[in-house]
């Protein structure tokens, strides 16, 4: 199921769905003066801009992002750009939510002539087996329910730590979902894992929920290397962290993955190598922010278990890394693009498998980016089928398990 491009319409849609949960979940003061305060660049600066670059500045002086982006994605980067750095995190994580997110992809379904969609998805409320109070839930999103899957993405959302939501992630999961059966898999799964955000709960918290949603997944495939890691930015990360976290353990070959797909990651949250770029929505004081916040305190920052980019053990990493290794998807032009570069570098020096598509021109988190904004679809599913194709080539959609659940 691959719907088409975000349109103006659905835009209209997603705020009149926004408006009365940023009415329930904000403080009518703080959400009147976040408004106030972003009039003049959505009535000055925004057009001001816009219209400078496009149209009156040559090519080679605009953005790499821009000089390939139509209108549509120019002006949606640029809101998201203005949003990221200046909307506060407990505002912005509405966005994300699932009281924002599902009825806007029921319209979505609707406007494509889907009264119900062709793939299910389903909570799944896992034992708690740590110290903190918060409960570890997920999404099931299937073809064949009943059946025992070939392969499972076991997925961790972007949003650093503060915001974010599976249920925002539904219709690209679902997409990819439809391209892995294309693919050749007779009974592919995804699990994304609904973690807890920061400031509800702080580090160690997201790791622990991370690694109860990989022990939930390995009791559904029994062989750990059906599965693939994947996740986009802060999700990313905590698939890095998962990976150093079940190397420790007494078989960690026993546990490991077949594969790992990495789109974006945050590899190292405070570092001055993450600086904005022109073309990035992403900005860097705010990741850095939320980076802390996430961490708790400073000492945790160089705990390769909150930062993985601060790793650099190799035979660590060699421990660490899945059966069939690593694949990082990102854009040239992103804020993190240094340091997801040295990490790529430091895993092959390390004699860790890894491929890597590093996108010309490309913002953060590009193929997530392009499935909504994209406006043919070949480019808008561009980045899914290269990691679809990827994943083939090392998790065998020929070799298929025929126990039932």
């Amino acid at each position: 199921m691959i719907l088409g491009q975000i349109s103006y319409l659905d835009c209209l849609v997603f705020l009149i769905v926004l408006a009365p949960q940023l009415l329930l979940h904000v403080n009518i003061f703080e959400l009147v003066i976040c408004v106030l305060k972003a009039l003049p660049f959505v009535l000055l600066q925004l057009p001001y801009q816009l219209c400078r670059e496009r149209y009156f500045t040559s090519k080679h002086q605009k953005s790499p992002f821009v000089q390939q982006a139509s209108l549509f994605q120019d002006l949606v980067i640029r809101i998201v750009r203005y949003a990221f750095a200046f909307i506060p995190a407990n505002i912005g994580r509405v966005f994300f939510s699932k009281g924002v997110a599902l009825p806007f992809l029921r319209f979505r379904l609707l406007r494509h002539g889907y009264f119900q969609a062709p793939l299910t998805w389903r909570e799944a409320v896992l034992r708690r087996n740590f110290s903190s109070k918060a409960k570890t839930v997920g999404l099931w999103v299937t073809v064949e329910e009943g059946e025992r899957p070939d392969l499972v993405i076991y997925y961790c959302h972007g949003g650093g730590f503060s915001m974010g939501s599976s249920y925002f992630y539904l219709e690209f999961l679902m997409a990819w979902l439809t391209l892995l059966r294309d693919a050749g898999y007779r009974n592919p799964a995804i699990f994304a894992l609904e973690y807890t955000l920061v400031p509800d709960e702080r580090y160690p918290t997201q790791l622990e929920q991370t690694v109860a949603g990989y022990d939930h997944v390995c009791s559904i495939v029994k062989d750990p290397s059906r599965i693939c890691l994947a996740g986009d930015s802060a999700g990313a990360t905590l698939q890095l962290s998962l990976l150093l976290h079940l190397s420790k353990s007494s078989s960690p070959a026993k546990q490991r993955p077949g594969f790992a797909t990495l789109i974006s990651p945050w590899a190292t949250l405070v570092t001055p190598k993450n600086r904005d770029t022109p073309s990035d929505y992403l900005n860097a004081d705010s990741l850095h922010l939320y980076g802390r916040q996430f961490a708790g305190t400073q000492a945790n920052l160089k705990d390769p278990l909150v930062s993985p980019g601060v790793c650099k053990d190799r035979d660590w990493w060699v421990r660490a890394s899945p059966s069939g290794g690593f694949c990082f998807m990102y854009g040239s032009e992103e804020v993190f693009g240094p340091e997801v570069r040295d990490l790529i570098a430091l895993l092959r020096r390390s004699g860790c498998a890894v491929r890597v598509r590093e996108e010309p021109g490309q913002v953060h988190a590009w193929p997530v980016v392009s499935l909504f904004l994209a406006d043919t679809q070949g480019e808008r599913t561009k980045g899914l089928r290269d990691l679809t194709k990827i994943i083939t080539q090392v998790i065998d959609p020929q070799i298929v398990q025929i126990d039932g659940l």
